[in-house]
């Protein structure tokens, strides 16, 4: 199918951008990578009558440190992210996850700030960004806002971000010391869409004691959520086989388990704790 009518901006600033968000209202979509957008349009899922195109704003794209952790503006690519030394320096997950999404078409054009805004239920980075306790830094006409990761993700493709406002800014804080990351996720064979991802970070003592955990689960209910009775189990103890198994039969804990053609929910509760186990033992291998 083809589109709807609509009419297409290209600014170049985001303040021009925030004006056009102001000026349309409910009528308008940001354009960012595309590849959720311009499918739900062709489908006339989506029918908006103002596209706003932010691929002409160059100083969306940059990733950079700042305070021993990352700034990355929202129009990165997923390509960016998966080849950029500083990314696999200050949080090596995310260049791993990103590695992961679809193709290489699709990560060449794809951005975090897209996927994020987007809210899939089975995308790869949400879960990454709950595990990074990444801040999202919006902007509109009137005022710039931080939100916390555990904020942001409110329901099936649904983001706490306001009618009027654009992901500008996704910042990661330093991790600790002794600190390890993973991403495992059990794939979709035709879309790589996570079935269930899970995407853990872990910091150890000098003794190899757990000081600290964070767990981010996405694919396996309507929204990426944080695995906080599985981080709790970690915290204070030896990350042997026994309490990683524990903590991950935890990971599920609160999920409200979605049943489609790849998956039940019995078999996406299962595989998530299957996953979180994964995801923890290879941070806990990468840690100290």
């Amino acid at each position: 199918m083809v589109t709807s009518s609509f009419q297409y901006f290209a600014p170049t600033s985001v303040a021009e951008a925030a004006e056009l968000l102001e000026q349309h209202g409910d009528d308008a979509k940001l354009l960012a990578g595309g590849h959720s957008l311009i499918p739900l349009m062709k489908l006339r899922l989506s029918e908006p009558q103002v596209v706003i195109d932010l691929g002409k704003i160059g100083d969306m794209a940059y990733i950079r440190e700042e305070d021993g952790g990352l700034a990355i503006g929202a129009m990165t690519t997923y390509a960016q992210l998966e080849s950029s030394d500083l990314v696999a320096a200050r949080a090596s997950v995310l260049a791993e996850a990103a590695a992961t999404v679809a193709d290489p078409q699709v990560r060449n054009m794809g951005t975090i700030g897209g996927s994020l805004s987007h809210a899939d239920p089975a995308g790869d980075l949400p879960a990454v960004a709950i595990a990074l306790n990444a801040r999202l830094i919006t902007s509109s006409t009137g005022d710039h806002r931080t939100l916390s990761v555990d904020d942001f993700f409110v329901d099936l493709l649904t983001t706490a971000l306001a009618p009027n406002e654009i992901l500008n800014e996704i910042a990661i804080p330093a991790l600790p010391a002794r600190s390890g990351s993973g991403y495992a996720k059990f794939a979709n064979k035709a879309s790589h869409y996570a079935i269930v991802g899970v995407a853990a970070v872990v910091g150890l003592d000098a003794n190899g004691v757990c000081e600290h955990a964070s767990i981010g689960v996405t694919g396996a209910g309507p929204v990426a959520s944080r695995a906080s009775e599985a981080e709790e189990a970690l915290r204070g103890s030896r990350l042997d086989d026994a309490t990683v198994s524990a903590a991950a039969a935890q990971a599920g804990a609160g999920i409200d388990f979605l049943e489609d053609i790849h998956a039940s929910a019995e078999y996406r509760a299962h595989l998530t704790s299957v996953f979180a186990a994964r995801a923890i033992r290879q941070a806990a291998s990468r840690a100290g």
